[in-house]
Formats: structure tokens, C-alpha cells, sequence
């Protein structure tokens, strides 16, 4: 069975925040945001851009994109943060009634910023259990509303950006077919990075909000440093080869990668390691990283820049604080046509 991706959507918001002002904010020399951080510029959100509304405008826009009419739509997965409209609330359900998939059902996944990859497996595993599945709607996003800039233990988190990324994937569409994933997961993260109040564990008081407690904080900055620095590039590698051993392909065949986006000197080193050159991938400088949207962004940048044409082969690469990594190799062709079939 084939599982295509039908086509993408991306919401941006007009408002930015630019090296200067988040220099300025956490008091670096502007120079460290564009160079190290790679950061020239950001999206951040306007007064109306909330989480799921974001969502669901990249969805209109997927939908626009695939000529995707709503009662074709069998299955959402919102993909987005936990921090939305409301709290203890299935967005999904949201995304339905407003873009009218009365026909579908809808559940909210998460995993941080490696929710677009695993809800890719998630939603090909839906089609090849359930034959009544055909049309698969991912939407969702927003973040950086947790970052304090004062706070230098959350210094690798200051290129949170905001926006909406939308993906339809469909049962026998022969088009930029879904290959295989790989994902880890490790626990022995799944508690430094957190907002340390607002919990069971230490339910939010007016202290605590005084204080500045509920956003982002690192518990044990030394000890995530040094088994990060062990774990983190080998894994972004590890699932990338994964994907492509289980998909039939070696990463000499890789055409296009799409990463999320990191510091400029951690993108390049991935690069090296695979043998791709800067032409090969887009450094989101200008986006910051915006979560689980940057894999869709940069296959949406890539059409429009030329870099991703019909017979490429990309994958798509995650990663998440808990920490997760994850990897999925994409066929971008037209199967049908390609092979001279009607």
C-alpha cells in the first residue's frame, strides 16, 4: 500500500522578532544571535495568532493547495504545542468543526518538537490498519511562548518562533510517497528540560507567576550538556540512516534534507557527516525554529527555491527535547507518471 503526501500549507505570522531585539532582551552581542545562533530574524505571534488558529489556517491552505474538499477528510492529528486556546482541550476536534470534516474523526498527538515525524508514521500505520482511511489531515503549532530571555540555561531555546504548518497525506495517492521512519526516544532527558510549576507535582501559586516560574527551565544544565553532546549528533545521524536503510536507500542517494532548525554549526556538521553540500538543505535563519513545522516549512521552501524537484529523494529530520529524534524518507516523484502508467 501507498501512502502520498497530497500537498502542505504554512502560516506565518507578519510580526518578527530580529537578532537586535533578542540580543538586546538577553543581553548577547548580536553577532552570537546570527552567527552561532543562527538567527537573523523570527516570526512571533500577532494578537490573533493562537496555536490552533494557526493550525487551521495552514489547513485551509493544504486544503486550497490539494483541491481537498472537507468531507474527504477522514482522520485529524493535530500536531501542534500542548499550550493552546485552553488548557485540557482536543484541538483536533477544534480543527474539525472549523474547517468542516464533519466526516472525520480527531485526536491531538505530541512529542514536543518531533510531533511531525512520528504523527507521519502514526497517520500511514491509521491507513494500513483501517482500509476506511484514506485522507489524513496533520495541522497544527506555535511555540516559543515559554522562553525567558533572561535566562541564559535556556539559551538553546531562544530560537523559538511562532507559526501554523499543515500536511495532507492519502491512501493510494502516487505522489510523494511516504518510505519508512525511524524514531528514539530517551528517557534519561525526559525531565531536564520543563516548566517546573503549573503541575501536580507543584501547582502554580501567585509567587510562582511573580517569580517567573512558569516558563522553560532546565533542571541540571551541566548534566544535559555533557550526555547531549555524547547522544545528540549520533542520533540525528542514527534516524536518518535508519529511515533510509528501512526505505531501500543509502544517504548517498540523499537529494534534499529537511532539518529543523539549530545552531549553524550543528546544521553544517550534519551536513559534512552525510555528504551533502548547503545547497542541499535550507538554513531556516530567517524562521528561527518553529517546532514540529520546520520539516514542512523547509519542503515548502525547497519547491519554491528549485531544490526539491520530481524524482528527489528527501528526508525529513526532528528532534525534540525528552529527547526525541526522528527521521522520514520521502520519494518526491509522481510514481504514475514516471513509470508511463494512465
Amino acid at each position: 500500500m501507498v501512502v502520498g503526501i497530497v500537498s502542505t500549507g504554512v502560516y506565518i505570522p507578519e510580526t518578527k522578532m530580529t537578532a537586535a531585539e533578542i540580543a538586546e532582551r538577553a543581553n548577547l552581542p548580536v553577532d552570537v544571535v546570527k552567527q552561532k545562533m543562527g538567527i537573523t530574524e523570527k516570526p512571533i505571534p500577532g494578537e490573533h495568532d493562537h496555536t490552533v488558529a494557526m493550525g487551521i489556517w495552514a489547513a485551509r491552505e493544504a486544503m486550497r493547495k490539494g483541491q481537498i474538499e472537507p468531507k474527504e477528510i477522514d482522520v485529524i492529528i493535530y500536531i501542534g504545542e500542548e499550550h493552546k486556546e485552553y488548557p485540557l482541550w482536543t484541538a483536533a476536534i477544534k480543527m474539525q468543526e472549523e474547517i468542516g470534516a464533519y466526516h472525520a474523526w480527531a485526536f491531538d498527538v505530541a512529542l514536543r518538537c518531533g510531533t511531525t515525524i512520528m504523527a507521519i508514521k502514526v497517520a500511514k500505520s491509521l491507513m494500513v490498519a483501517d482500509p476506511s482511511i484514506r485522507t489524513v489531515l496533520l495541522a497544527g503549532d506555535r511555540n516559543g511562548d515559554f522562553i525567558d530571555y533572561e535566562n541564559e540555561r535556556t539559551r538553546f531555546m531562544f530560537n523559538l518562533g511562532a507559526g501554523g504548518a499543515a500536511m495532507i497525506l492519502r491512501r493510494d495517492h502516487m505522489e510523494n510517497i511516504i518510505l519508512e521512519t525511524e524514531l528514539i526516544t530517551d528517557g534519561s532527558f525526559s525531565e531536564d528540560v520543563v516548566v517546573p510549576v503549573g503541575g501536580t507535582k507543584r501547582p502554580l501559586t501567585t509567587e510562582d507567576l511573580d517569580n517567573g516560574l512558569y516558563r522553560l527551565d532546565v533542571l541540571d544544565p551541566v548534566g544535559m550538556k555533557t550526555r547531549l553532546e555524547q547522544k545528540s549528533m549520533q542520533n540525528f545521524l542514527q534516524v536518518i540512516r535508519g529511515s533510509l536503510q528501512k526505505s531501500g536507500y543509502t544517504e548517498k542517494e540523499i537529494d534534499y534534507l529537511a532539518i529543523l532548525h539549530m545552531k549553524r554549526s550543528a546544521h553544517d556538521y550534519v551536513l559534512r557527516e552525510l555528504g551533502l553540500t548547503d545547497d542541499q538543505s535550507i538554513y531556516l535563519h530567517e524562521f528561527g525554529h518553529i517546532g514540529q513545522m520546520d520539516q514542512i516549512l523547509s519542503l515548502e521552501l525547497a519547491q519554491s527555491a528549485g531544490k526539491l524537484k520530481d524524482g528527489d529523494l528527501a528526508v525529513l529530520v526532528s528532534a525534540g527535547i525528552g529527547y526525541a529524534w526522528g527521521a522520514v524518507t520521502v520519494k518526491w516523484e509522481n510514481v504514475r507518471r514516471n513509470n508511463g502508467w494512465n
